[in-house]
C-alpha cells in the first residue's frame, strides 16, 4: 500500500495546478481515496464562497485518481457531473472518492465534498463520472474504447 501512496502522492505533485492550489492527499484505500484543500481567499468568488469551479476542480481530481486505483495510472477524467448542495465559506475541503464499478477500460466513481470546520462536517457538494484508461498501442494516449 505504500508504494501505491506514494505514486498517488507523485502524480498529484506533478499537476502543476494542483499544487498551485495546496491540494494534499490526504489517504489511499482499496478503491477509495481523500484530497484535501484549505480554504483561503484566494479561492472565492465574489460573494465569499468558495469558487464553484475550485469544488468541481477537487471532486474531478478526486474521481480520476479513484479510478486509477482501479484502471492503472494512466486515466483521464471521460465525463463527470457534479450537484452543488451548500456553498462552502471557510474551514477545509474535504474530497471522499471511490469507484463504484470498473471494468478494463474505464471505471464509474463517486464523490462526495465536504467542508470542515470547527470539528464539524457538511457536505458540499455530490459528483459522479467516468474515468477512462488511455490507451498505449496507438502511442498518442487516447482513452482506451468503453467496455
Amino acid at each position: 500500500m505504500t508504494d501505491l501512496v506514494d505514486r498517488a502522492r507523485g502524480a498529484l505533485h506533478a499537476q502543476p495546478f494542483s499544487v498551485l492550489l495546496g491540494t494534499e492527499l490526504m489517504h489511499v484505500g482499496a478503491g477509495e481515496l481523500t484530497l484535501r484543500l484549505p480554504v483561503r481567499d484566494e479561492l472565492r468568488q465574489q460573494h465569499g464562497f468558495v469558487h464553484g469551479g475550485v469544488i468541481s476542480y477537487l471532486a474531478d481530481n478526486a474521481l480520476t485518481f479513484a479510478g486509477a486505483l482501479a484502471l492503472g495510472p494512466r486515466v483521464v477524467t471521460g465525463e463527470y457531473k457534479i450537484n452543488y448542495l451548500r456553498p462552502a465559506l471557510n474551514g477545509t475541503l474535504m474530497a471522499r472518492a471511490r469507484v463504484v464499478h470498473a471494468g478494463r477500460h474505464q471505471a464509474t466513481c463517486q464523490c462526495s465534498v465536504f467542508v470542515m470546520e470547527d470539528g464539524d462536517e457538511r457536505l458540499v457538494a455530490l459528483a459522479q463520472g467516468t474515468v477512462s484508461r488511455l490507451g498505449e498501442a496507438s502511442g498518442r494516449g487516447e482513452p482506451e474504447p468503453a467496455d
